[in-house]
């Protein structure tokens, strides 16, 4: 048996310049792919597993793919982020510990983690490692990074690095985006008394379902994303259309509100009713505290000294399609939730450093072959 020799550490200057590299270049959904070249290369220079996997044209996951053996589990990361509040303002910049642009938090600060964690143990096991790294785009709009993946690749567990102050969350809330539109007769604004306006019909329709939600489902928490009419003028438009999120703990099942919310939107109105559609629908789930792998992450924060309170990640994530496929999945990652699409993101840079240490410490305790106990033994003396 080869020893493992002393244990790797993670490198925090070349982590810290990576999350430069990442945040500097402008991904926003949908245009990732200077992103993905820059870390393909990266990877590639560094003698690590990188392949680029087809999502539609000319757009592509960044994947560091174990050559010898199935992979066990994934860490797995969105490349994308929501559309910079400023144009030019929206790099790296380092404010004493913490971090701060567009995706520090969400999450290009936790992919880095991830390639550096994985990068020092390639360094250490090379192909005994038996986990792979998938970076995926498009997650703040279709999913469809996340969606080609599961089309190509399975592993039975996977750690998916969102902002969650570095609690492990064995469980997702679900989520439903429900659209509604009211529509009516456009006539001159001088005539609105002789016509139901869709406006005021809507304005009806969300005032008794927001009320529904907050008495009878206080768990529930929503969310008016968007409500607007139509094209402006001396008029009563003809249309009003509305967008709301609902996010529910893992014990709500989407199929209790489904009807509710039909049957309440449907009694508003005289005349043409209101039409509901959902265009999204993912039910939450909950994973139990058993098992070989959430037993060797739950070790891993005992040996690094972190508190072990796990709880269910309270928004949506690629989670959801990678559940529907089978893949159990852990949300865990620097940064808070707070922080994520906010104007002045940021994530301290200790954390950051702490995540790539637990990914650093489960990939090598997770290892293939007999080095899991030298693992073991040189993790207690770290």
């Amino acid at each position: 048996m080869t020893p493992l020799g002393p244990f790797p550490t993670v490198q925090a200057s070349r982590l810290k310049s990576l999350i430069k590299s990442l945040m500097d270049i402008y991904s926003p959904s949908g245009k990732e792919e200077e992103l993905v070249d820059f870390l393909f290369g990266y990877c590639r220079k560094r003698g690590l597993p990188a392949v680029r996997q087809e999502v539609d044209d000319g757009r592509h996951n960044l994947l560091l793919l174990p050559p010898d053996g199935p992979m066990e589990w994934a860490l797995i990361g969105h490349l994308d982020t929501v559309s910079a509040y400023d144009l030019e303002d929206y790099g790296f910049r380092e404010e004493d510990e913490r971090i701060l642009g567009l995706g520090a938090a969400d999450m290009k600060a936790g992919c880095a983690a991830m390639v550096e964690a994985f990068s020092t143990a390639w360094e250490k096991l090379g192909s005994r490692v038996n986990c792979g790294v998938f970076l995926v785009v498009g997650e703040e709009e279709e999913g469809d990074g996340a969606k080609a993946l599961v089309e190509e690749y399975h592993v039975p567990w996977a750690i998916i690095g969102e902002p969650t102050c570095l609690k492990p969350c064995l469980g997702q809330y679900g989520y439903i985006e429900v659209q509604i539109l009211c529509t009516g007769r456009r006539v001159h604004a001088s005539l609105a008394s002789q016509v139901r306006s869709p406006v005021e019909t809507m304005m009806v329709a969300v005032s008794e379902l927001t009320k529904y939600l907050r008495v009878s489902r206080p768990e529930v928490v929503f969310n008016i994303r968007d409500l607007f009419s139509g094209p402006g003028g001396f008029a009563v438009p003809e249309r009003c259309e509305a967008w709301i999120d609902l996010h529910m703990p893992p014990w709500v099942s989407a199929g209790e509100l489904l009807p509710d919310i039909e049957e309440i939107v449907s009694r508003v109105g005289e005349g043409e009713k209101p039409k509901v559609r959902f265009s999204t629908v993912h039910g939450g789930y909950q994973l139990l505290e058993k098992g070989p792998f959430v037993g060797a992450l739950k070790e891993t924060y005992r040996k690094l000294g972190l508190p072990w309170e796990p709880e269910p990640f309270p928004s949506h994530s690629d989670a959801s399609v990678l559940w529907g496929a089978g893949i159990q999945s852990v949300v865990l990652g620097p940064g808070s939730l707070e922080q994520a699409h906010a104007p002045e993101e940021w994530v301290e840079f200790s954390q950051v450093k702490k995540a790539a240490e637990i990914y650093l410490h489960l990939i090598l305790a997770l290892a293939k072959g007999e080095e899991k106990s030298e693992t073991s033994e040189a993790s207690n003396g770290d």
